[in-house]
């Protein structure tokens, strides 16, 4: 192993590779190999990282700083379904990828990361031996990933997470619920219409003018599909999980309301409440 890359864990099917630079990754991580950077965790460096397709990626927050550009590519790694994790700053030595997995603490995670039992807080060796034993990335692109979950399982029904309403499927039509995080704008509404779910919770996406962010609200409603919107400023948007972990229902339609959905109500009980619905009409 070349000096610029250190094998500090080999399980056999993996390995956890510390670098000083993310631009020291390379083809000898791919698809195996959790990669540990004494890097920023920003867009950039996750470029370099992420076109070797290795199994996880580890960088620093830097301070996160303005518009959270220290952190920023876990979400450019989120979009490629690759595990990835920032690192407080202030317990490791910038530009030593050994003692970043050293010393390091955990502080910000993607969502891959997270399924993979990653949380802040933890201690970048217990970190990065979790995201060596979880599955590699799938190698899926952006547009296919869709990070579908099931949050409650029914007899009659299920709860579903997924980050956008154009990733629900044929199976969710007048059965599932589903938790997603686009806006509920007017271009919101023919996927709605081509789902038509048991029932809905999608974001508010902030109102905008108008009342623009939940106008599909009212559209659906008027067919019969239940459907309501949590407050942007609660949950993240593109993130169909955090919909359901931390949104606050905002706004609703009428079938909504008629099956107990309230404004100010956490998302997961909403889901719930509609999920204890009839489907929609044809």
């Amino acid at each position: 192993m070349a000096a610029d890359q250190v094998v500090v864990h080999d399980a056999g099917e993996g390995r956890v590779v510390c670098v000083d630079s993310a631009y020291d990754a390379d083809g000898r991580n791919t698809g195996t190999d959790v990669v540990v950077t004494g890097s920023y965790c920003g867009v950039l460096p996750a470029r370099f990282v992420s076109a070797h397709r290795p199994r996880a990626a580890i960088g620093l927050d830097c301070g996160i700083g303005p518009a959270g550009a220290g952190v920023a590519g876990l979400w450019y790694y989120e979009a490629l379904d690759i595990p990835a994790a920032a690192v407080d700053v202030m317990t490791v030595l910038l530009g030593d990828g050994v003692d970043v997995w050293t010393n390091g603490v955990v502080s910000m995670v993607n969502d891959p990361a997270r399924r993979a039992g990653v949380r802040s807080g933890m201690a970048v060796a217990d970190a990065a031996r979790r995201l060596l034993a979880a599955d590699a990335a799938t190698g899926l692109g952006p547009a296919d990933t869709t990070n579908r979950t099931v949050v409650v399982s029914g007899d009659d029904g299920d709860v579903v997470c997924t980050d956008s309403i154009a990733f629900g499927l044929p199976s969710d039509t007048d059965r599932n619920v589903l938790c997603t995080a686009g806006h509920t704008g007017r271009s919101a509404v023919p996927y709605l219409r081509r789902v038509r779910p048991r029932g809905f919770i999608c974001s508010d996406g902030g109102r905008g003018r108008d009342d623009s962010g939940i106008a599909g609200l009212a559209v659906v409603g008027a067919e019969g599909l239940a459907g309501a919107c949590v407050d942007a400023r609660t949950a993240a948007m593109g993130d169909g999980r955090s919909t359901y972990d931390d949104g606050v229902i905002s706004a609703r339609n009428d079938p909504a309301a008629a099956r107990g959905v309230e404004v100010g109500m956490p998302a997961s009980e909403a889901a719930l409440r509609l999920l204890s619905g009839p489907p929609a009409p044809p």
